[in-house]
């Protein structure tokens, strides 16, 4: 499609979405919003709002919802060049808003995500709102799922903590309370990850699944399907097959990186507009 197929190699200066300012919580930060529909939060990865996540976010708006980008780390619309990259990620390592290591429970600023999505749902409309989280917010979107509004979460590679692959950012009491208003309210969690991704293993989503039982829908990619040359600080420091939906994506048809896509599109159609995507292969 035009609007999904411009050059994701050079920064993306975000033009054709609206740059907001949202003070919620006593805290303010910008969001790039575009489209009509539902809104969607789409969280980035590291080391921030790079094209590849803007590219993502555009192939949301053109699936039919209203897209909301938060600006939570990094220079927004910047190509992920490995050392910048790796500043950003060691200054979010140690930031207040977010927990990284493990025995700390969710990061604070999912709370100010939170009330974005209330924001969002008065602002949109709809019967909810849906979340995708990536990396560093991967988990981010399930701990949305204590606010109501929130009704269609991906977590798309989650990687904290850091420092325990067995382990999940949200404290038991959360996950208890996330798994009571899934099955209270007849919802799912979806997620992916590649076979060897190194920052999101087997074992995490193993504790996904103990905790969140049958709710939890975990996708697991063989790493040849992923994109052999992303980004440098996916090439340089990631060092594995990881960013399922955006830097690690192949984006032709039949790929199976594109049927993910495809399938995160429809799962929030259905969770959002209660039917599947339409004529998916228009979206390619």
């Amino acid at each position: 499609m035009t609007e999904t197929a411009g050059q994701t190699s050079r920064d993306d200066p975000l033009d054709d979405l609206q740059a907001r300012t949202y003070t919620l919580e006593g805290i303010s930060k910008r969001v790039h919003v575009s489209g009509v529909g539902p809104a969607v939060i789409v969280m980035a990865e590291m080391p921030g709002i790079s094209p590849h996540v803007a590219r993502f976010a555009r192939w949301v708006r053109q699936a039919g919802f209203t897209i909301y980008l938060p600006s939570l780390f990094g220079t927004d619309g910047a190509f992920p060049e490995a050392e910048a990259g790796l500043a950003i990620m060691r200054r979010a390592c140690v930031s207040a808003e977010f927990h990284a290591l493990a025995g700390k429970g969710a990061s604070p600023v999912t709370s100010w995500l939170r009330a974005l999505s209330r924001k969002a749902l008065e602002e949109c409309g709809g019967p909810g709102v849906g979340a995708i989280g990536m990396c560093f917010t991967g988990n981010f979107a399930l701990s949305m799922m204590l606010e109501s509004a929130m009704l269609a979460p991906v977590l798309a590679q989650p990687s904290l903590p850091l420092d325990d692959p067995r382990a999940v950012e949200s404290s038991v009491e959360e996950l208890a309370s996330v798994r009571a208003r899934l099955e209270r309210d007849d919802l799912t969690v979806l997620a992916y990850r590649f076979e060897g991704d190194r920052h999101c293993r087997a074992e995490r989503f193993a504790a996904y699944q103990a905790a969140l039982g049958p709710r939890f829908i975990g996708r697991v990619l063989p790493d040849s399907a992923a994109n052999p040359q992303p980004p440098p600080f996916f090439k340089q420091v990631v060092g594995s097959p990881h960013s399922v939906l955006t830097a690690h994506l192949i984006d032709a048809k039949g790929e199976p990186t594109v049927k993910a896509r495809d399938e995160v599109l429809a799962f929030l159609r259905e969770q959002l507009f209660g039917k599947p995507l339409f004529e998916a292969e228009t979206v390619i």
